[in-house]
């Protein structure tokens, strides 16, 4: 073996492994720190992976998982009868990631967007669109594995998708937006909680609540809108907690829906427009007459009507995190940030 590489195992071997992360999953982080700190070069040969086995106590079938997760990302190469050589020192470039969300919406948009620009411009980045229908969400992640060393996989459905996840090496998955209670700490997750965002964010909007004779949360439920289940429940903690007359709405398809006094939680652009629309007919001022607060802040609701209230998640943050999970090869469960937006419509 090489004196190098022999120093380089010695070292990994006697690292505090004071982690969840499997053995596997530490060899790789432990080859790729060395590529980007100099300490192995291209052209230079690793050890087998029975001397591997053997320096560091594990399964060889460890080893090669590694090994063979090295080869896919192109920084690893093997020579029959010869062993196993760094192939490439450009870690960042040899990422090739998969990226599954629901829907391409401004506020995700602006996700993808911060995703994209932390990853930086040599690391390979495919984006495709489940639109809520779990067909088709099975198939795009089932026929695209073994493809991609990455995936991110927005799951928005309000069923569970741990049986199609699983498929996904938990290694090379990111879960993004939505929280999967199944998964352990072993898995990366970076997620929304509605149930508390909303609460806390309604929170925040009390006093301005308080002047109306009910809060109503508008569903949508016969678009493409997804509306997790820890909204509907979250609203629901709020108006009893606080003893606010409340209503669901499944649709807003009707001006009669509206009335004087009243406020409202309205997800869709859409269903923005037509209730301003509708307000406008009947002369009545946003924040005054009518509330209106919006969930996910998008630029056009800090013009649209004099400014709309929002309870929002950070996208921006939450494609730099994601980014960043990626390339540290974070693992563990992390909950992004959501605040309360005042504007002039309540």
């Amino acid at each position: 073996m090489d004196l190098t590489v022999k120093k380089l195992m010695q070292d990994f071997s006697q690292l505090e492994q004071q982690t969840s992360k499997p053995k596997y999953q530490q060899l790789i982080d432990f080859v790729i720190d060395s590529i980007e700190n100099g300490r192995l070069a291209r052209g230079q040969q690793l050890p087998s992976i029975n001397e591997v086995a053997h320096t560091l106590g594990i399964a060889r079938m460890t080893v090669t998982k590694a090994y063979d997760d090295l080869r896919e990302r192109g920084l690893v190469t093997s020579h029959h009868g010869k062993g196993f050589y760094v192939s490439s020192t450009d870690t960042r470039s040899q990422l090739n990631i998969f990226v599954l969300f629901d829907s391409l919406t401004p506020y995700k948009e602006a996700l993808y967007d911060a995703f994209v620009a932390t990853l930086g411009e040599e690391i390979s980045v495919n984006i495709f669109f489940h639109h809520h229908n779990f067909k088709v969400f099975e198939n795009l992640i089932l026929n695209h594995l073994g493809h991609y060393n990455y995936y991110v996989v927005m799951p928005h459905f309000n069923q569970d998708v741990s049986d199609v996840l699983k498929q996904i090496p938990k290694e090379k998955l990111l879960i993004l937006d939505i929280d999967v209670p199944d998964f352990g700490e072993d898995y990366a997750i970076l997620y929304q909680d509605f149930r508390q965002n909303i609460y806390n964010g309604l929170v925040e909007a009390y006093t301005l609540l308080q002047k109306y004779q009910t809060l109503s949360l508008v569903l949508s439920s016969k678009s493409f809108q997804y509306t997790p289940v820890g909204i509907i429940k979250g609203f629901k903690d709020f108006c009893e907690k606080y003893q606010i007359p409340n209503e669901i709405i499944a649709d807003l398809e009707e001006e009669e829906h509206l009335q004087k006094d009243h406020a409202y939680i309205v997800f869709r652009e859409n269903d923005l427009v037509r209730f301003i629309n509708w307000s406008n007919k009947k002369g009545w001022k946003l924040g005054r007459d009518i509330g209106l607060l919006s969930y996910d802040d998008t630029p056009i609701k800090e013009i649209l009507a004099e400014g709309i209230s929002v309870i929002s998640n950070d996208f921006e943050l939450m494609g730099q995190k994601a980014a960043a999970m990626i390339l540290e090869r974070s693992k563990g469960r992390f909950i992004n940030q959501c605040s309360f937006i005042r504007r002039n419509s309540l």
